[in-house]
């Protein structure tokens, strides 16, 4: 399924738990940032996350019934909005909460299932399968050891996210100064 509701470029990465994608993507952010660009982030969880705590005023006013609501003050802003139906998220109905207008690229961690670019990653010591035999939207695998890898797929160096970076710009962003 497309995401339709994409008004940026979309990119993902997948891997298996313990690969290091938030790991590679705190070190990735900061070079693309460099480069004037704005990112944006969309982290699936697979756990009931709480952003605020007992307690706490916006916590109290949640718990009281009101959703969404909105914490803001002069450095960010949260916005908690209780679903009624618990359920998986699914990618593209998630970007038409996001706002979109103050970024250039929204990176994603997680949703892997879903239909959008990705780039995977892979480390060997971890003796985990590949994903891109299964997923036809991978579009570079990221190893810490070099793989021979079909045809139009690209390897790029786990350990050099300044690579990845470059390959991120040229391929997403091609008309970035």
């Amino acid at each position: 399924m497309p995401l339709n509701n994409a008004k940026v470029p979309v990119l993902g990465f997948a891997a298996h738990s313990g690969t290091g994608k938030t790991t590679l993507l705190t070190q990735l952010i900061p070079l693309l940032k460099a480069q004037g660009l704005q990112i944006g982030l969309i982290k699936h969880s697979h756990h009931n996350i709480q952003i605020d705590q007992p307690g706490k005023d916006s916590y109290r006013l949640r718990e009281a019934g009101a959703s969404p609501v909105m914490l803001s003050s002069s450095h960010r802003r949260f916005i908690v909005t209780e679903f009624t139906d618990v359920k998986e998220p699914v990618l593209d109905e998630e970007l038409m909460a996001f706002d979109q207008t103050r970024v250039d690229l929204i990176l994603v961690e997680g949703f892997k299932t879903a239909g959008f670019p990705k780039i995977e990653l892979h480390r060997q010591d971890l003796d985990k399968p590949t994903l891109y035999p299964n997923d036809p939207n991978i579009i570079a695998v990221a190893s810490d050891a070099k793989l021979e890898l079909p045809q139009p797929l690209l390897w790029l160096d786990l350990n050099r996210p300044e690579q990845i970076a470059r390959f991120v710009i040229e391929r997403f962003l091609p008309h970035h100064d």
